[in-house]
């Protein structure tokens, strides 16, 4: 969106407009902007969900370190309790989800045991925040 849109968005000139949003910027509320991507149409149609539990804590640093270098790890989050992580990996098709399971998830630091769920259909996106 471009600032004089957003500013008529929101209802201000877009000197002000463009102000704010240096000084949101600034402050670290805007930590950056992206394109949104259909996932389908660049040859990314599958999804998975996997659950990670590791074998301990020691080696929870480690893990962390790994699935944030890996792209087709899209999103990961450390959970309270059973199990410790969820990641969500993208892939092409199926083959290529269990070529990636196989020779990549299988190997991160100190994984106990690793449960795949497969995404039938997405209904809402990463989007806004409900600011």
């Amino acid at each position: 969106m471009t600032v004089t849109a957003l500013a008529a968005e929101v209802g201000l000139t877009v000197a002000p407009c463009h102000r704010r949003l240096r000084d949101l910027e600034a402050a670290g509320a805007i930590s950056g902007y992206r394109a949104i991507l259909d996932a389908p149409r660049i040859g990314l149609g599958f999804q998975a969900l996997v659950f990670v539990t590791l074998k301990d804590r020691q080696n929870m640093y480690a893990f962390e370190d790994e699935v944030a270098s890996i792209p087709e790890i899209v999103e990961g989050s450390r959970l309270f309790g059973e199990p410790d992580f969820l990641l969500k990996v993208m892939a092409t098709d199926l083959p290529s989800y269990q070529q990636f399971y196989d020779d990549v998830l299988v190997g991160l630091a100190g994984v106990e045991k690793l449960t795949s769920t497969i995404v039938m259909k997405s209904l809402k996106g990463a989007g806004e925040l409900p600011v």
